[in-house]
């Protein structure tokens, strides 16, 4: 198929939404994006923004009950078809699929079959919060577009190269053996993408690099990238590890789950919702959006200013052990919602860190630019980057090679 006519769907399903995007991966632009949001419920709604042909913006919001998945997605075909982003759907190259938990079964994307459908059943124990909703989306769509090429684009796949120094937990062996317990990590795929950008940007390979990379939004990570593969993560086995983040609580000492179990005689679920939903920053001052943080911490609002103080000093804590152990950082990257757009966020994270050599300068920390830019001062031993993450973009391009590589 002819390169002009390569358009790409990237679908990412959640348990009561499904977010997309359409790319002509030809000259990497996004076609259309949207976002279906309370499936399954009576004021479903969804958001939907399109190139239109003389290639001005337009956007669409509808609201219409969609009471499954399925129905859901069928409308988002349909709306699509509309908009005249595809004119029929033989135009579609290819579907990538964003899938979060890998395993130790798939290092890199994965062309999908039935027997990667089953494979991706059997990994559901290891992220019940997540491949459901991910695996109900493949089944869909292959059932609506049985012809149309379609991958399976990890979140952990980058993160496979963890030695296993790293990625084991200090537990009985056998739990690792027996049941698959051990560090994954997540956010791939952005950590990834920022990484070869950055790599771009320095015109340099991306093997030659070793960097920080820190993915800040309502669920945050840091890796540890040496020679341009992920030596560390701050996620681990689930994404509930690491960063203090909108909602999840982060590191964590694992005797708090007994003590409150015994304490509040709540249930091993009930902890669980707890620590994924009510935790994090909303768990310290009521809120999870950064910028409502900031906006009460302005107010003199004492809990929020303590939300912020612990999410800036984990980030520290991380840069600080990242530094260790890489020995050599050329970049540090920040990206994410609140990476690429909080400015504080960024200077009290790396405040103090001089000794380090890595020193922010406020005049370049202000500005809000839409690429790449540099923020470090002129004494900053390493390049301090803020580089906006397209996840949807890489997984896209990921779905493009993976089908060149093994059936073109």
């Amino acid at each position: 198929m002819p390169i002009e006519t390569m358009k790409v769907l990237v679908i990412n399903s959640g348990s009561s939404s499904i977010k997309y995007k359409v790319f002509d991966v030809s000259d990497s632009t996004t076609l259309a994006s949207g976002k279906l949001e309370k499936i399954g419920e009576s004021d479903s709604r969804l958001k939907y923004r399109w190139l239109n042909l003389e290639g001005k913006q337009e956007e669409i919001q509808k609201k219409r009950h969609m009471p499954d998945h399925k129905e859901g997605f069928a409308w988002i075909i349909a709306v699509i078809l509309e908009s005249g982003i595809l004119r029929d759907e033989k135009e579609l190259f290819a579907i990538g699929h964003r899938v979060v938990h890998g395993g130790e079964v798939f290092h890199d994307p994965t062309l999908i079959d039935k027997e990667l459908v089953e494979t991706l059943r059997a990994l559901i124990p290891l992220a019940p919060l997540h491949n459901p909703a991910n695996l109900v989306a493949i089944e869909i769509a292959l059932e609506r577009f049985p012809h149309v090429h379609q991958v399976a684009v990890f979140d952990t796949a980058f993160h496979q190269s963890l030695p296993p120094y790293a990625y084991h937990y200090a537990l009985p062996y056998e739990f690792y053996t027996d049941y698959q317990v051990r560090r994954y990590g997540f956010h791939g795929t952005s950590h990834y993408y920022v990484a070869k950008q950055a790599a771009r940007y320095f015109k340099k390979p991306l093997e030659s690099l070793n960097m920080i990379t820190l993915h800040l939004g309502n669920g945050a990570s840091a890796t540890a990238i040496k020679a341009g593969k992920s030596l560390d993560t701050s996620m681990g086995m689930t994404p509930l590890e690491g960063l203090v983040m909108g909602t999840r609580c982060g590191d964590l000492d694992p005797a708090i789950i007994f003590y409150l179990n015994r304490a509040t005689g709540k249930s091993d679920e009930e902890l669980e919702e707890i620590l994924n939903e009510q935790s994090g920053l909303k768990g310290i001052c009521g809120v999870n959006d950064m910028r409502e943080v900031e906006s009460l911490a302005d107010q003199g609002s004492t809990r929020a200013q303590l939300a912020v103080n612990m999410f800036c000093y984990r980030i520290k804590k991380y840069i600080g052990s990242y530094c260790a152990i890489l020995g050599r950082v050329d970049a540090i990257v920040f990206t994410g919602g609140i990476g690429e757009n909080a400015k504080s966020i960024r200077k009290q994270s790396c405040k103090g860190l001089s000794s380090l050599g890595i020193i922010i300068d406020d005049k370049k920390n202000n500005q809000l630019l839409d690429n790449i830019f540099e923020i470090q001062g002129d004494h900053s031993k390493m390049k301090i980057l803020v580089i906006p993450t397209n996840e949807e973009l890489e997984i896209a391009l990921q779905t493009v090679e993976t089908i060149r590589s093994t059936l073109l």
